[in-house]
């Protein structure tokens, strides 16, 4: 990750299913401020692509998504 400098908040939604990871991040994003990044660990195969969706219709900026051993990596920052 290029930011190296603002360190993520993770939340792990590892084996929760649809749309809980995604319920988590925006509840996160909601509580957070702006210029926060957070990194969200999710299962369920439906998370990347539901989650950079959200991202996009929300307005907030994604990052990065990776694929890990059984779980995707998917960070979001808040721009607004």
């Amino acid at each position: 990750m290029s930011q190296s400098e603002v360190k993520p908040k993770v939340i792990d939604a590892r084996g929760s299913f649809c749309p809980g990871p995604l319920m988590e991040l925006v509840r996160n994003v909601k509580e957070g401020k702006v210029g926060d990044v957070f990194e969200i660990w999710s299962s369920d195969s439906g998370s990347q692509r539901d989650i950079p969706l959200w991202a996009k219709k929300a307005g907030q900026q994604l990052i990065e998504v990776d694929h890990e051993k059984g779980y995707d990596r998917i960070i979001v920052k808040k721009i607004k």
